[in-house]
């Protein structure tokens, strides 16, 4: 008898909590409803017309059945718990949220699930200015950035020679922590430079990380037009040889031409071999770096992708191509377009490669704008070398291994650069050995 009546007491404390559960959820809906008028979600998201389906407490009663309504599809469910979420935060959150902070979280979010962090959503803003970065001339603070894609934090690999960055005291092997007070550790790259770009005049606070210190500096940072030049060149003399130094430190629009451009001079002036520094070259566009490999290469592949439907992509080198003794040096932040190239050249065996193991990142992304000035970018593909290698996550083997002795605040000279020096040594040896044959 003891045990029935506790059994029954249960009953009754069931019933009487679900029905307090249930008085609280409607008498909550229904403050919901009498404070916030109708609203739809716009530009993007499906709205339901009429009074009764954009209802908050119709959003209520699907969210209490865990999305097993019969009648509603997973579309409508969504659509009503966003609704009814935002009539929350409308009524009840202390600060104000505009529908367009509602509409950019969505996109973001709608990136967000694909899980990979190239993968993104530019508002207007964003991509107009991810668009400058790409056309070598843009307002900004003048250093080269890259993403460390396992810990998603942001390096400054070097400021640009008399830029507002390097006025200001950053250096390379800085960690960009904040922008302005926020935040930006884990933000897409992209993200990031935005924040930092702006009208000629204005300033920006750029938050570091000093590793070698162990401090975070504040860094106050005038804004002003930067041209960067992509690729420098060099003419070097060594053992009685002319040798020709390319430095490339991205594939954007005008690096093709600084890049051909340079080749050809150094060729006019007779260099024996040329040595071309990928280090620290976190990538670009994907068109420019199979231009600049069309005079490096055979007739052939230089690269190819593939997407999720195994459908297939050729990008090739014409027959007209140079032959001279070339070194490619690479390091662990040659990355994405770099590794195109290096993996091209080292299939082909028209270069030697020295360095370390590049970063490892063998998947191609594409930016696809949205018709109001927004762009999502997605990643679309994997690509391979001409021998068929897919790198990513494994990176490019270099043919001469050779460790770095440079330290991030210090700018090394040729005698010092241990990994500049061993391509120095193989493109001589390149030159004995082609002297010898001929």
């Amino acid at each position: 008898m003891k045990e029935r009546g506790r059994f029954i007491l249960g009953m009754i404390m069931g019933i009487v909590c679900t029905v307090l559960v249930f008085t609280g959820v409607y008498a909550a809906t229904a403050a919901t409803d009498k404070k916030t008028p109708d609203n739809k979600v716009q530009d993007g998201v499906e709205s339901v017309d009429g009074e009764d389906k954009n209802d908050s407490s119709e959003a209520g009663n699907l969210l209490t059945q865990n999305g097993s309504a019969a009648g509603f599809n997973a579309q409508e469910l969504m659509d009503a718990k966003a609704n009814y979420i935002m009539r929350l935060v409308d009524n009840y959150f202390l600060y104000d949220v505009t529908q367009e902070d509602y509409q950019t979280a969505i996109y973001r979010a709608l990136m967000d699930a694909c899980n990979d962090p190239y993968s993104c959503y530019y508002t207007k803003e964003e991509y107009a200015s991810m668009q400058e970065s790409t056309s070598g001339v843009y307002c900004g603070i003048g250093c080269l950035v890259q993403q460390n894609i396992k810990t998603m934090l942001i390096n400054i690999v070097r400021p640009f020679k008399n830029s507002p960055a390097e006025k200001a005291g950053i250096k390379a092997g800085d960690i960009v922590y904040k922008v302005d007070g926020e935040e930006v550790s884990g933000q897409d790259i992209n993200l990031v430079v935005s924040k930092m770009k702006g009208e000629a005049g204005t300033k920006v606070v750029i938050t570091v990380y000093r590793e070698s210190t162990g401090e975070f500096l504040d860094m106050e940072v005038k804004r002003d037009f930067v041209e960067v030049d992509t690729v420098s060149s060099e003419r070097l003399t060594q053992d009685g040889h002319k040798l020709g130094l390319i430095t490339i430190l991205e594939f954007d629009e005008p690096t093709t031409k600084q890049f051909l451009d340079a080749l050809d001079d150094l060729r006019n002036w007779g260099a024996e071999g040329i040595i071309i520094d990928l280090r620290d070259n976190g990538g670009g566009l994907l068109d420019a770096v199979t231009a600049m490999l069309d005079p490096l290469l055979p007739e052939g592949l230089s690269v190819y992708m593939q997407d999720k439907y195994g459908t297939r992509e050729d990008y090739k080198s014409d027959a007209a191509c140079i032959d001279i003794p070339m070194a490619v040096i690479v390091n662990g932040n040659s990355a994405s377009a770099s590794e195109i190239f290096a993996g091209a050249v080292q299939d082909y065996g028209v270069a030697t490669i020295v360095g370390t193991q590049s970063f490892g990142k063998g998947i191609v992304q594409s930016v696809v704008p949205l018709g109001d000035g927004s762009a999502v970018k997605l990643t679309i593909a994997d690509y391979y070398t001409p021998k068929g290698r897919n790198i990513h996550g494994v990176g490019i083997t270099p043919d001469i291994i050779v460790e770095a002795e440079r330290e991030d605040d210090k700018e090394l000279t040729h005698e010092e650069d241990t990994q500049f020096m061993a391509a120095v040594k193989e493109v001589l040896k390149q030159i004995s050995v082609k002297g010898a044959g001929e």
